[in-house]
């Protein structure tokens, strides 16, 4: 399921308080998925991380009630009391199974121990598929079958929009736009330690924020997304620099059109994060009588991009030539 349709269906089975279980390759976004849905509806989200847990830490602690003459267990204090919110179960199946066993009881009574979770609370786990040489255990089967299942995919169209308007820098949306198998390309077959994932390029895209020197950049980049990625990546950087004036374009003084297609990615998106930073009604007239001329496919690319992101043009001049020129693209 791509990542817009998880989205989707999570926040649905939160509403409705069903227990669900998201799996997903390592840095595809699954948790951020779950903090956004949190986010979005104004509830609370309690990461737990039960890999990191002991049975204890889930029941509670024993102690000895003088006046019921009874051994009674003190609930811990981060598993919550009141209001609404999401009870977060992240690397589930990489817990010990002792602690998915003090899990269960969670899961399947809402109450563990001497505690009871609040009715506005939803219930939402996470973790690794098995075959991606993650530390896992196996789901015990009453365990699995108290969980809706929801499988996360990468997808890039998904990716590149999440991506724009997080403000990621415009040369990792150019070049995922130009190359769409960087990113994500995690093997579970093989030994490396650096690989494309969606959670690696926000990394890189950190780097690139950074005030590492220009010459330490491959090193560092090559530590996040892996060598050759990190090789085609920064190659790929060097088109960009080689770019029409994007100023001179968004005033209509430039109507230089490059040929090559990397160049053209890299131009589509230093074009739409000009505008989006900016989104002035003259610059937008300027861009579509701009991209009359782009090739199509890049022309298309480049509003739709805009829209996706909220940038209204229907009641620009230009829109309605641009619309008759690229109409049999649209249908």
């Amino acid at each position: 399921m791509r990542s817009s349709e998880t989205i989707t269906t999570m926040r649905s089975m939160v509403e409705a308080k069903i227990p669900t279980f998201l799996w997903g390759a390592p840095g595809i976004g699954k948790s951020s998925i779950i903090k956004q849905i949190a986010r979005e509806s104004g509830i609370e989200c309690i990461d737990l991380r039960l890999s990191l847990m002991d049975p204890t830490d889930l029941k509670g602690i024993p102690f000895y009630d003088k006046e019921a003459h009874q051994a009674l267990w003190a609930p811990p204090s981060f598993l919550p009391r009141e209001g609404r919110g999401i009870l977060f179960l992240d690397e589930l199946n990489s817990a010990a199974p002792a602690v998915q066993a003090s899990a269960y009881q969670l899961i399947l009574d809402r109450k563990v121990g001497e505690y009871t979770l609040p009715d506005g609370w939803a219930i939402v786990a996470a973790g690794n598929r098995e075959g991606d040489r993650g530390v896992v255990y196996r789901l015990p089967s009453p365990l699995a079958n108290r969980f809706v299942h929801i499988e996360m995919e990468v997808n890039v169209s998904d990716w590149r929009e999440w991506a724009m308007k997080r403000g990621v820098d415009s040369r990792i949306v150019a070049y995922i736009g130009f190359k769409n198998e960087a990113l994500f390309t995690f093997d579970p077959t093989t030994n490396e330690r650096s690989f494309a994932t969606p959670r690696s390029w926000e990394a890189v895209h950190n780097v690139l924020q950074s005030t590492l020197p220009h010459g330490l950049l491959l090193e560092a980049i090559a530590g996040a997304v892996g060598k050759n990625n990190a090789v085609d990546f920064l190659g790929f950087c060097k088109v960009m620099t080689l770019l029409p004036d994007i100023d001179a374009i968004l005033s209509g003084e430039s109507l230089e059109y490059p040929s090559d297609i990397s160049a053209l990615y890299a131009l589509s998106s230093a074009l739409v994060g000009r505008i989006l930073s900016d989104p002035a009604e003259q610059k937008i007239d300027y861009l579509l009588r701009y991209t009359l001329k782009l090739q199509s496919e890049f022309a298309v690319m480049i509003v739709q991009d805009l829209q996706r992101q909220g940038v209204q043009m229907d009641h620009i001049e230009s829109y309605g030539d641009w619309v008759n020129a690229y109409a049999y693209l649209l249908c």
